[in-house]
């Protein structure tokens, strides 16, 4: 923070041990922040499911795949109020989620059970009611992951993913979720870290223009925050620069880069990135349009180095579990 300025962090399981221990952690993070000018992201991948980073206390929450089959918007819509609930408790405002992947391969090892099925226009309807509960609690849902993680069989935290599918399939069923989530105007978008041959054969989607300016923001009219998925990720990190990635993510029409691992991998990107201003492989335009994205999305949701004052967790727990009766999910 003192030195590079950082916009925010991402927290996992291995950084919140109990709603106290986590609630220290955050504030403190946050009182060390406010000399600077901006407010920071507090971010996690809380999911419902197996992707949760919430302490124990918390009631768990059913995984996409039974809210699919329980194919109820009322109930996606408070799974993702209670979500948001959590988070904001916290003072954490950003939230990976929901997962619009459709899940249209059965050996898929990454997401699976994390989506809310096989069906394009289902995943839509409850993905989107799931982002509208995350936000009403003002918590920013980013939508995940573009455009569209489902048909693989190589998990990208090992390796690359290759999907061959053509533009027409895709707007036939992996962009059928995004397209909806754009309409009702989505905050952020993260990147798979996929290649596309039929795409853009010579970049992953992380930083491919093809992806993310021809196809996210031009035809599908996202005017919002992209976000890349974790660089450190095996997709990325055995076959790239991780700092020509993070140039390449910006370029490309990326507004943040996340580096989800290892302080080293951070430094080198920043390094990358300051260096790419220097020379002007990134220009002063393109520079200011993908920050002022960033810092009027902050400014919209109201972000503040305040302390928080922690989550109700008796009253929250009441709420899910009476939710989770109504549809026999407990």
């Amino acid at each position: 923070m003192q030195k590079y300025y950082v916009g925010g962090f991402i927290f996992y399981k291995n950084n919140i041990d109990s709603t106290k221990q986590a609630l220290s952690l955050f504030n403190g993070l946050k009182k060390d922040n406010q000399d600077n000018p901006v407010p920071l992201w507090m971010s996690v991948d809380e999911e419902g499911g197996r992707v949760s980073r919430m302490p124990d206390e918390f009631v768990d929450m059913p995984t996409n795949l039974a809210i699919g089959r329980k194919n109820s918007t009322e109930l996606s819509h408070g799974i993702g109020q209670i979500l948001g609930r959590e988070l904001a408790g916290f003072g954490l405002n950003m939230d990976f989620a929901p997962v619009l992947d459709v899940n249209s391969n059965p050996d898929n090892p990454v997401i699976g059970d994390r989506s809310f099925g096989n069906d394009a226009e289902r995943v839509a309807r409850l993905g989107k009611a799931t982002m509208e509960g995350i936000r009403e609690e003002h918590v920013v849902p980013v939508v995940k992951h573009f455009p569209g993680h489902g048909d693989t069989s190589v998990d990208s935290h090992i390796g690359l993913p290759v999907v061959n599918h053509d533009l027409a399939r895709l707007r036939k069923l992996e962009l059928v979720p995004f397209q909806a989530a754009v309409k009702d105007q989505a905050d952020v978008v993260m990147i798979a870290h996929l290649l596309m041959p039929k795409l853009d054969p010579d970049h992953p989607a992380s930083f491919s223009k093809a992806v993310i300016t021809d196809l996210l923001r031009k035809e599908l009219g996202f005017k919002g925050v992209v976000i890349s998925d974790d660089m450190t990720m095996g997709a990325i990190d055995k076959n790239y620069s991780i700092g020509k990635a993070s140039v390449g993510a910006i370029l490309a029409g990326g507004n943040i880069i996340l580096i989800g691992h290892d302080y080293a991998k951070e430094k080198e990107a920043i390094q990358a990135l300051t260096d790419a201003v220097k020379n002007a492989t990134i220009s002063e335009e393109v520079l200011n349009d993908r920050v002022y994205a960033v810092l009027k999305l902050k400014m919209a949701y109201g972000l503040t180095d305040e302390p928080a004052n922690g989550p109700d967790v008796d009253r929250i727990n009441k709420d899910a579990r009476s939710l989770l009766g109504k549809y026999g999910l407990k």
